[in-house]
């Protein structure tokens, strides 16, 4: 089926969408309506619509707005080294920075899967999509560190990272995600990874 590339934002979408991107996640999507992102975004409900189309739309515009700048965010940190095992130990750095100043609620994919208790809201596909990319790009990263049995070192450092997430912003474990590096270089390091700092 084909489907035809989005259309650019105008400036009023955009607006809605960075509006209702900080209300879904500072207060969460199943308590903001239509009405406050209008008010807020200083447009009308018609104008949302006629860019959005639902309210539905519009939290998969979100949440894949986010997941794209989470993406960029940890591939830049990533790409900065050249190591194979510094690249994974990055990560974990790169959720520090991330949480440090995007996060504060915890992920915004966890959050959002959480409250769209319908199965078949597009949204809970895209915060899927998510954890399937990051646990692809461990993989990815692993096999070229030379360790041993890197599929289940992968899987174990994507819970990791997951853990780290909660770790901080549910029990306020403020260098969570330095913890979590520690262990990488450990598990990294038991695994016969070369290069390991």
């Amino acid at each position: 089926m084909h489907t035809s590339p989005p259309r650019p934002l105008t400036p009023a979408a955009r607006r809605v969408l960075e509006v209702a991107s900080e209300l879904f996640y500072s207060r969460g999507i199943n308590t903001v309506g239509m009405e406050l992102i209008a008010e807020e975004a200083g447009v009308t409900k018609k104008t949302i619509y006629d860019r959005f189309g639902s309210k539905q739309s519009l939290v998969v515009a979100y949440l894949r707005a986010r997941d794209q700048r989470w993406r960029d965010f940890l591939t830049s940190r990533v790409e900065a080294h050249t190591s194979p095992a510094d690249r994974v130990v990055a990560t974990f750095a790169a959720l520090g920075e991330w949480m440090d100043h995007e996060n504060e609620r915890g992920c915004a994919m966890v959050n959002a899967y959480a409250e769209l208790s319908d199965p078949e809201h597009p949204g809970r596909a895209v915060a899927e999509e998510q954890k399937h990319w990051l646990r692809d790009l461990y993989r990815d990263l692993v096999a070229r560190t030379g360790a041993g049995d890197p599929e289940p070192l992968a899987d174990t450092l994507g819970m990791l990272h997951e853990g780290a997430v909660v770790a901080r912003n549910v029990t306020g474990i403020a260098d969570a995600a330095h913890t979590a590096q520690e262990a990488a270089r450990t598990l990294l390091r038991v695994h016969g990874a070369q290069g390991v700092g």
